[in-house]
């Protein structure tokens, strides 16, 4: 038999919200500085490559803008405030900004890393949702995870030329 659980937010115990809000802070952090590097590589980047990229970064940075939105309000739904400063983004992210100098096969590179270490707090905030039965967090993550495993393999096949 199962044992009752002390509901609050959407069936879900304070612990398991809470904890559900961190993961999904820590990746909304994450997405915030990999959007911003996505804009700043689509304005900056050069050379024979220059549409291929600026088409492909621009892309890339309406579907994480897309994806950041619905973190954010998922997290609304659950009761609580989503981290929202750049102070905090940066404080809170794994992903680091780089620089508008950077070269555009750099620029890839570090791309294709952002997309490694976003699918690790992905899967994080899977596993967790998975685990305390949030299948709606779990649908809307694994979304956004076969987008980015999608990208991350296109723009490796593209680093190969």
């Amino acid at each position: 038999m199962k044992k009752a659980k002390s509901f609050i937010s959407l069936g879900f115990e304070s612990v398991e919200t809470k904890k559900s809000v961190k993961l999904m802070n820590e990746l909304l952090s994450n997405l915030q500085v990999h959007y911003q590097k996505l804009r700043n590589f689509h304005w900056n980047v050069e050379g024979g490559d220059f549409y291929d990229l600026h088409d492909q970064f621009q892309l890339e940075y309406e579907a994480v803008n897309s994806q950041i939105d619905a973190i954010a309000e998922r997290i609304r739904v659950f009761g609580f405030k989503p981290v929202s400063t750049l102070k905090e983004y940066l404080e809170i992210a794994n992903i680091r900004e780089a620089s508008s100098d950077t070269k555009a096969e750099a620029m890839v590179a570090d791309i294709i890393s952002d997309f490694e270490i976003l699918l690790s707090f992905m899967i994080e905030v899977i596993e967790h949702a998975d685990e305390i039965g949030d299948l709606s967090t779990s649908l809307l993550i694994t979304e956004f995870m076969k987008r980015t495993e999608k990208s991350h393999w296109m723009l490796t096949a593209f680093s190969k030329s």
